[in-house]
Parts: C-alpha cells; structure tokens; sequence
C-alpha cells in the first residue's frame, strides 16, 4: 500500500471536474432512469471512465505502475463525487481497485507490474471473487478450492473449482482475483477471462444498484498457472484480505456520503420551490428539522472520522490492517447515515419522492447495498465493539477518557465539551459492562459498537470544526460549510452522542439484569444540561443549507 499523500489539490481538482463534466454527458438523468428500469450495466460507459476518455482508474494505481498514485483522500473525494451521479457505476469502478488490492499488498514485484501495468495502460475491469453463497462475509468459511497440478515434482500450476457469488463486474470483468483453499491455506489466484471452465450467471436481479453488474461465478476444474497464485506462496489470502480493509472500507463509506447528501440536496431544491400554505417547505421548521437537518449532522460527523481516517492511512499508519477498526467505524457511519438520509429525502419530497422521475427512490434503493457489502453494518458494529473493548481493558479503562481529555483544549464553541461527555459516559458505560460480564450478550455488544461510533465521530467533528475555524483542515478537505456552520453541526452532532451514550448505555445494561448499576458514575444531568441551544443550532444549520444569514453566522463574522 503506498504511503504517499497522493495527489496535489490542482490535480484532485481536476480530476473532479473531468469527472462531472464526463458523468453529465454519458450518464444523464434520463438516461440512468432508462438504464435502471432496463436492470442494464452501462459496459462501455465504465470502460470509457477507465480508459483515455477519462482514466479514473489511474487515480487508484502507485505511480511506478503507470498510475497517478493517488492516495486515500484522493480515492474518498472521487468514491464521493462519483456515488453522486450512481452509485452502481461507481461499484463498477471500484471494483477494479478492490480486485486489484490482493495484487497490490500480496503480489511479487513481477506480479505488480503485470497486473497493475494492464490496468493502467489498457483499463482493463477487474473483479474480486471472495464471497460464497455458503460463507457470506466469513471468508474463512469458504469451499472453493485450488487443487496443485505437479510436473517432473513440481508445481506448475493450479485447478480451482467452486462457486462465487454477489460478484460486481463479475460477467464483464477482464481479470478476477480469486480466493481459494489451497493445501498450504486460503489464497489468492488471478484469472482471466475466457479461461476454460470458468464462467458466470446471468446478472442478479437487484433490488438496486442496477447500473453495476452483479453476478455468480462457476470455477469447473479452472487451470491456471503457478505464476497466477497471488505472491507465489500459499496461504497468505486472509492476511492479504485484512490489510485492505481500513483502506477500502473508506472507499465505500463514501459511497455512502455521496448518496446521502444527493438525496439530502434534492430535497433541498424542492423545499425550496415547493410552497405550501402560502410559503415555501424550506421556511417551515417543522419539515427541516425532523427531515434535512439531522441527516447533515449524521453524514458531517460520518466524513470527519472519515476524513481524519484517509489523512492516517495516507501518512502511512494503516500498514498490515492497522486502521481495520477505523475504516469500519467509518463505513459504518457514513454508510447508516446516507441509508437514513435517502429516506427521509423520500418523506420530504412526499409523494413525488416515491415517483421514478424525481431520482431519491432509486438512490435510496442504490444507496441501501452500502450497508451490506464490504462488510454488513452488523458485521461492522462487532468489529468496532470487540477491538474497543480490547482497548479498554488494556488501558484499564482509560481509552476513552483518554480521548476526552483530548478535546479540552478545544473552543467550546466546537461541540468539544460535550464530546468529551459522550466519551466520559462511553468508559463509564464500559466499565459498567466489565464488572457485569456484559460482552457475553451479543447484542449488547453489538449496541457498544453503534455508541463507539457515534462517540468517537462527535470528537472527530469537534476535531474538524475547530481546524476548520483555525484555517488548519487539510488542503483537499471539503469545505461545503463555513466554520461557524461546521461548529452549528459540531454542537448538534456531540448533544446527539452524549444523549445517546448516556441513555441507551443505562438501558442496555440495565436491560441485561446486571447487578453493576452505571447511573451513578453517568453525568446525567450534565448531559441533559448540553441540549441546552440545540434548537437555535438547528436553525443555523438550516440557514446554512439554504444559504440564509442566522444570527449565529452574523455574530461570527
């Protein structure tokens, strides 16, 4: 994986604007409507945004392969952009990156340059070939299998047979990667194809995502040569799986950022045109409050763990899987809140919103497989629960107090002090879980890793804001909101959080029949205290979005 910080703001710039200008000529509205409808892969679109047309796919491969070196922030602004036009074409781009990633942190420099080099100079469409109709996301659990073929005592090559299945570009793809059980272990085998006895269904019939193509693939006695075998030893595929995945689940978590504020912006425009009672959606509280305005403080959260996670894999901490929990917290949230986000944009478009035409039904339909590939949000709270757990034990319970204490020196004006609250009530929570033997419920563990996720976001917006008011972001940082608005969603962001920890925290322990009792080491009243102004933020964030002067920004500036 390279370490890189990737692309310079002019090109990422650019590469952004070539990107828009390239989506809104091939991939118009009416034409993603049709292709929908039709449950049809835009084959030569995807091949056209890998290739000359606009070479997209460069941004993905190290520079010593004929690529731009782009790096995780690069990648997350790109997934982003192009998740708002489709999400389904942008799976079928990120495909290719995901299937080249076992050849990227496992593959023999010779490996590299062949496989990477192919992409590069010709485009060509990669899959990647891990999930089993039997196994799901247990990729330990997988049959297919690689069976050595042997000549003069040695191995020359492989016969892989078995079955793939939720495959994207899985019948359009050039190459896939391929992991199989081999004598020495799970690896990673490259095929190509047309290579005999390996073939692929007809294309699922989706539920959304439909301009990308998903489909199962049959392996039948598949020979291919040693040389294919990922690395050329056996048994490093599930490492060579684990290394990516802080890295890749970003790439998705902005997929879900880019559905959600879509949907998020089309509701916007049509509050804003849509009158009633004599005045436009858009000036009533009631419709931005419980419909708009969350969902932006969900999503904003949602980029900055997002955005602090990309600027650590690019500094080179996410080596051999490091930030695996990071970039599933990440995906976790941004992928939830842009689920969410879609679905309320439907409820805020009202009965047009469940009308083809006006696009929020097929994005929240598109936007819904985020929270189930790369991962299940179910999945993803177990991973976040079980490594944060650790961490508390190990530090004796300071691994979030710890974090609390981080945030003191921030302004208040950040939402920092009640981040820290919810991080407080978060180790008091835990600790309360220690001394009832908690952690043996499963869901109580899976509810511990939807509070660490909202706790941890709140102090990384907090984070954001204040950067954001020192001038400090990163240079390739969005900057859609001011820093007065940015610290608005802050404050929202950090009530929510603490409320949140505090409450459902008590009821979950509480609810297991545990003889610890966490009341008395949680700051209630402090926390039902911090809501104190949360409407009046509300209101500037709504001022924000449609760009009307609160008093919050007038007293900023």
């Amino acid at each position: 994986m390279t370490t890189s910080t990737g692309l310079d703001r002019d090109t990422l710039d650019l590469m952004l604007s070539s990107l828009d200008e390239f989506l809104a000529q091939n991939l118009p509205e009416s034409r993603r409507l049709d292709l929908d409808l039709d449950d049809t892969c835009p084959e030569e679109t995807v091949r056209a945004m890998c290739g000359e047309d606009l070479g997209v796919h460069l941004v993905f491969v190290p520079e010593e392969y004929g690529g731009l070196g782009g790096g995780a922030f690069d990648s997350y602004r790109i997934c982003e952009r192009m998740a708002r036009t489709d999400i389904g074409v942008a799976t079928a781009v990120f495909a290719t990156f995901l299937g080249s990633d076992p050849i990227l942190v496992g593959a023999t420099p010779e490996q590299r340059k062949e496989w990477l080099g192919r992409i590069a100079e010709q485009g060509v469409l990669f899959a990647y070939g891990a999930t089993e109709p039997e196994a799901g996301s247990d990729l330990g659990a997988l049959t297919t299998t690689a069976t050595p073929v042997e000549t003069d005592g040695r191995v020359t090559g492989y016969r892989l047979s078995g079955r793939k299945q939720w495959i994207s570009n899985g019948s359009i793809a050039d190459v896939t990667t391929i992991l199989a059980l081999a004598p020495g272990g799970p690896s990673w085998f490259v095929v190509e194809r047309g290579t005999p006895g390996f073939s692929a269904a007809p294309p699922e019939d989706k539920h959304g995502i439909r301009l990308s193509n998903t489909a199962a693939l049959f392996l039948d006695d598949v020979l291919v040569p040693a040389d294919n075998l990922v690395g050329r030893v056996e048994g490093r595929g599930l490492v060579q799986a684990q290394q990516v995945f802080g890295y890749t689940r970003v790439m998705v978590a902005a997929f879900g950022l880019g559905g959600g504020w879509e949907a998020l912006d089309r509701a916007v425009a049509y509050s804003t045109n849509r009158i009633q009672g004599g005045t436009p959606l858009a000036g009533k509280q009631g419709y931005t409050h419980k419909l708009i305005v969350p969902y932006v403080a969900r999503l904003e959260a949602a980029r900055a763990f997002l955005e602090e996670t990309c600027a650590r894999l690019d500094a080179g901490h996410g080596a051999d899987g490091a930030l695996n929990t990071e970039g599933a917290i990440a995906k976790y949230l941004a992928t939830e809140a842009g689920n969410a986000a879609a679905e309320a944009a439907i409820q805020a478009h009202g009965g047009y919103g469940y009308t083809r035409p006006y696009q929020v039904e097929k994005i929240k339909r598109d936007v819904r497989i985020t929270t189930i590939y790369e991962g299940t949000s179910e999945i993803l709270e177990m991973t976040i629960a079980r490594d944060r757990w650790q961490q508390h034990l190990k530090t004796a319970g300071r691994y979030h107090r710890d974090l609390a204490r981080e945030l003191a020196g921030l302004p208040a004006t950040t939402g920092a002090p009640a981040a820290a609250l919810a991080l407080d009530c978060l180790a008091a929570v835990l600790d309360a879980c220690r001394a009832g033997r908690l952690t043996r419920s499963q869901h109580v563990l899976l509810r511990l890793g939807e509070l660490i996720a909202y706790a941890e976001s709140a102090g990384a917006l907090a984070r954001r804001a204040a950067a954001a008011a020192a001038g400090t972001l990163p240079e390739k940082a969005d900057r859609r909101f001011s820093p007065a608005a940015l610290a608005a969603i802050s404050r929202v962001t950090a009530r929510d959080a603490a409320l949140k920890v505090a409450e459902e925290g008590l009821r979950w322990v509480v609810g297991a029949n545990s003889l610890a009792d966490p009341a008395a080491a949680l700051p209630l009243d402090e926390v039902r205290a911090a809501q104190a102004g949360l409407l009046a933020d509300m209101d500037a964030i709504a001022d924000a979005l449609y760009d009307r002067t609160s008093p919050l920004e007038a007293a900023s500036s």
